[in-house]
């Protein structure tokens, strides 16, 4: 007589599945991975998910690994660093403008007045990825 084998659906698989139909419903996975290639690829997405920033969540905090970073904001500045701003281009200019909203709407950028001393200002270099 043949065993039977019962499967049970766990709790874990049922998150593993919302997580896949819900978080990657845009992600491109290449086509050519195996089933076990991609299987494995999505276990690991879904084991580090919390590494990972959503559009409707906030960048998260790793936690347990804290460190402090010193930073040198004292001149001279290399000479790369003292270069004369340019103006970006309207396509550009949109894209950056919509990107700094979401961050301040994130609490990652604070908006200054034009008037505020601001002590570290850093350069902006627009990476486009698939037209966008």
């Amino acid at each position: 007589m043949p065993k039977q084998i019962s499967i049970v659906s766990s709790n874990k698989d049922t998150y593993r599945e919302e997580f896949v139909t819900n978080q990657l419903v845009e992600v491109q996975i290449n086509p050519s991975l195996s089933p076990r290639m991609r299987h494995e690829l999505i276990d690991v997405l879904y084991k580090y998910k919390s590494a990972f920033a959503y559009d409707n969540e906030p960048l998260g905090t790793i936690k347990g690994n804290e460190f402090d970073i010193t930073l040198n904001i004292d001149g001279p500045y290399p000479p790369v660093l003292r270069r004369p701003a340019y103006p970006a281009s309207p396509r550009a200019g949109e894209a950056l403008e919509k990107h700094t909203q979401e961050l301040i709407q994130l609490g990652v950028l604070k908006k200054v007045g034009h008037n505020e001393e601001v002590e570290v200002k850093t350069p902006v270099i627009i990476a486009w990825h698939n037209e966008k």
